[in-house]
């Protein structure tokens, strides 16, 4: 099971044995997407931002890359920062200003001592067993919410994004699954992630799904959902739907990451301009550490490099009339990214002069003692 191995690549699950039993992930191009006036196939303006309506893709070309250098360590780096103010900023924490969350005012409901025991259950797995690139905050006076924020993997069309999630836990929660809403700045980044924030995965129960695609009540935890949201959505070919037409399908793909690469940018802008609440730090510090890998690959992906791809691939697209218009979009892009990354350099420096060093990043966020949370408190109070 794919979502299986994921969990075992992050360290945060044991290997039992290698019967596969199908890729935990939404059939979701070969149907209809459950959302009223969208159908991503037929827009083909989403398959690609210079489309000329007739589905129109791009080809390749093995010509050695021509700016490849510049972003290998881009490209090949695992995100783990090695800057040790990045490092210090708490992968886990308990916050209490929960007022932007999107389920704020959705009512918890009445709390039981076994539901309060689930949703500390999952606190320390998270606590626990986070990868470095999820970060999560959940909220002391409102244990029904939590919120997530997902670094874009490399190799992918999000890579060096932050993606932000926000999570509420109903009553009957782990009866069924949370409820999950996506911060899209507006923007329609992936074909399950919609501009709406609606999350079309079958884990939600937001899509249909069979088997381990589906919440489980005694097996689905909510490391599993950030690591599939993380590996299963923010991936390499997140338009490849395969089939008979295996090419066809391999050039819309690609067409599509480009689309994808280009909103990652105007998400990275969103997050810059409106950083979600006890995020503030560790925007500031990703994108300062990430700028010069972010703005060498869009340089280089203008320059005719696919998207997403190893240097050591040299592959290039052909420059025609649609990676014209690619690039256009894709430097017009740059150029805004590259105002919006000088003043959070500016903001980073600042940081660094505001917090000793004895402190950390981990200053900005709640006090410390609220990090081990009460579990008497916990179990004798309702929400």
């Amino acid at each position: 099971m794919v979502l299986k191995k994921l969990l075992q690549l992050f360290g945060v699950a044991k290997k039992k044995d290698s019967k596969k039993k199908g890729k935990s992930i939404d059939p979701l191009w070969q149907g209809v997407v459950p959302q009223p006036t969208v159908n991503v196939l037929a827009s083909n303006s989403f398959l690609d931002p210079c489309s000329s309506g007739a589905g129109t893709v791009l080809s390749l070309q093995n010509d050695e890359a021509e700016c490849s250098s510049i972003i290998s360590t881009m490209i090949n780096t695992i995100h783990g920062s090695e800057n040790e103010d990045y490092k210090l900023f708490n992968k886990f924490d308990v916050v209490q200003d929960f007022s932007d969350h999107h389920y704020a005012k959705t009512s918890p409901g009445k709390s039981t001592k076994d539901w309060v025991k689930t949703i500390q259950n999952e606190w320390k797995l998270l606590q626990r067993d986070l990868p470095d690139s999820i970060y999560v905050r959940v909220y002391e006076d409102r244990i029904d919410l939590m919120r997530a924020a997902i670094v874009g993997p490399a190799g992918t069309p999000y890579h060096d994004g932050l993606f932000f999630f926000d999570f509420h836990f109903p009553p009957v929660y782990p009866r069924c699954p949370p409820k999950v809403h996506y911060h899209s700045g507006g923007l329609h980044l992936n074909p399950i992630l919609f501009a709406s924030g609606y999350v079309c995965l079958s884990l939600f129960s937001t899509w249909w799904g069979s088997g381990y695609e589906r919440w489980s009540k005694s097996n689905s935890t909510m490391l599993q959902v950030l690591v599939s949201l993380q590996g299963l959505v923010l991936n390499d070919k997140p338009l490849f739907t395969g089939g008979r037409n295996f090419l066809e399908s391999e050039k819309n793909s690609l067409a599509y990451n480009q689309t994808a690469f280009v909103l990652s940018c105007k998400t990275m802008m969103y997050s810059l301009q409106k950083p979600p609440k006890h995020f503030e730090t560790i925007i500031v510090c990703h994108f300062h550490e990430r700028e010069r890998a972010i703005l060498e690959a869009c340089g280089a992906y203008a320059s005719g490099m696919i998207v997403g791809s190893s240097v050591k691939d040299g592959r290039t697209y052909v420059r025609n009339k649609c990676f014209a218009r690619f690039k256009k979009s894709l430097e017009a892009q740059t150029e805004h990214l590259v105002k919006e990354l000088a003043a959070n350099r500016i903001r980073a420096l600042e940081l660094k002069r505001e917090v000793p060093a004895t402190d950390g990043i981990v200053a900005t966020s709640v006090n410390k003692r609220s990090t081990s949370f009460n579990q008497d408190s916990l179990l004798s109070e309702d929400i």
